[in-house]
């Protein structure tokens, strides 16, 4: 169902009594034109905090009016002394993302914004960040969490930890095979050519083959030139 339809029907709901997700108090000043689509917003991630295209425009409402607005008089921020105006709406902003994605989190099916949370915590709490993207793939039996998990490790230069995320969660048959495809590329990553094959070998335990063989020759081809390279090394 398309973001815009929902936003309307969503508008006509009644009102719950949750406060998963539910909207801060903010002032009249602040609140502008954003109040209707956040309040929807809200709505539809309170249904499925996992609503991926919800999160994400909610992300950008509130780290817009954040960015927009900052309060001096918050610790967490920083004095235009110590960092230039475009770092302090930047701060700001991530610390609106946050505190969304703290509030999300709080729902025992909420696996996204612990995704969220992972990413923003990696560089100031790496171990933190393991353990937030940890508790995400165990809230995920497709696997989509831990997939998204891995990925952030990767982007981040983080292979090895990344294996290890994915090792210890992965579950071949019932994951989506992005998990498998992960593993081989933090495996060589990591310069673990031999176990980047035997993550390979365990994607045909996966029912979908028509998948795995989408994939497959893209992982075959970075294993060959991997090892073409450390042949080729000295």
């Amino acid at each position: 169902m398309a973001l815009m339809p929902r936003l309307r029907a969503l508008l006509r709901r009644p009102f719950s009594a949750s406060t998963v997700g539910a909207r801060r108090p903010t002032s009249s000043a602040r609140r502008r034109g954003d109040t209707v689509q956040e309040d929807a917003l809200r709505a539809m991630l309170l249904d499925d905090p996992n609503d991926m295209q919800a999160f994400n425009a909610l992300a950008e409402v509130v780290r817009r009016r954040a960015a927009e607005s900052t309060n001096p008089e918050d610790p967490l921020t920083a004095t235009a002394d110590e960092e230039t105006a475009a770092a302090q709406r930047a701060r700001a902003a991530d610390l609106a993302v946050w505190s969304l994605a703290e509030e999300l989190a709080g729902h025992p099916r909420g696996w996204y914004p612990l995704l969220e949370l992972g990413r923003l915590s990696l560089a100031s709490d790496p171990e933190g960040a393991v353990r937030r993207l940890a508790t995400a793939a165990e809230r995920d039996p497709e696997g989509r969490a831990l997939a998204g998990g891995m990925e952030i490790l990767r982007g981040a230069g983080m292979p090895v930890e990344a294996l290890g995320l994915g090792v210890g969660h992965w579950r071949a048959r019932e994951h989506t095979p992005v998990v498998g495809q992960h593993l081989v590329l933090a495996a060589l990553e990591a310069d673990r050519a031999l176990e980047a094959r035997q993550h390979l070998a365990n994607l045909d335990a996966h029912p979908d083959q028509a998948e795995v063989a989408r994939i497959r020759p893209d992982l075959e081809q970075a294993i060959a030139a991997y090892e073409a390279t450390q042949q080729r090394t000295p």
